[in-house]
């Protein structure tokens, strides 16, 4: 009866050092291209970030950021003004900060091509989110050929799509901004007929 309650007990301490040794893990992103994103976002915009507010949600179990954006370009969805609420995940409140590692960062002053759906959050249902997270925002950048659109994929390790490749779409140069903003419309164009 010893012998068994003694392997009984080494078994459950290597589960548990197995458990406390295994490394904690960030978002995992199968790459999303340009195609997968406009396809499968019902709003894509052009626009630039007014201001945020971060909060706890109904629960107080997680923290949520409100992002106010005032739309440049629509160019996908329909849209009731020129302004649009974003709801990410993460944020501060007080002292307490939330990171979403992969996650969307929507600055005030900035200005972005977003892909948006709306989705349940933790504690806020049917709220318009990036759900693609950082695959969903493209930095619009000034470059010597112009404005360009900038995956926040960048450097965020992705997994390979179906077609084999793992590069944030754009690359690091990312796309001209007209370039990209001409493909999305062609693109929810042909989905709209």
């Amino acid at each position: 009866m010893k012998v068994a309650k003694r392997k009984w007990a080494g078994v459950v301490t290597a589960a548990l050092v197995a458990v406390l040794a295994a490394p904690a893990s960030a978002t995992t992103l199968i790459r999303a291209s340009l195609d997968h994103l406009t396809d499968g976002n019902g709003t894509v915009v052009v626009g630039e970030v007014v201001d945020a507010y971060s909060y706890w949600n109904e629960d107080g179990t997680f923290i949520l950021t409100d992002v106010r954006v005032a739309v440049n370009e629509r160019l996908k969805g329909k849209l009731d003004d020129g302004e649009l609420t974003v709801t990410i995940m993460g944020g501060t409140v007080g002292d307490l900060t939330t990171l979403i590692v992969g996650g969307a960062e929507l600055i005030p002053e900035h200005s972005y091509v977003l892909f948006l759906d709306e989705e349940d959050l933790p504690g806020a249902r049917g709220v318009r989110t990036v759900r693609d997270h950082c695959q969903g925002v493209f930095e619009v950048e000034i470059a010597e050929d112009g404005l360009r659109a900038v995956s926040q994929a960048n450097g965020h390790p992705l997994l390979p799509d179906a077609s084999g490749a793992f590069d944030a779409p754009g690359g690091a140069e990312g796309f001209p901004l007209e370039a990209m903003i001409e493909t999305i419309r062609e693109r929810a164009d042909v989905h709209r007929r």
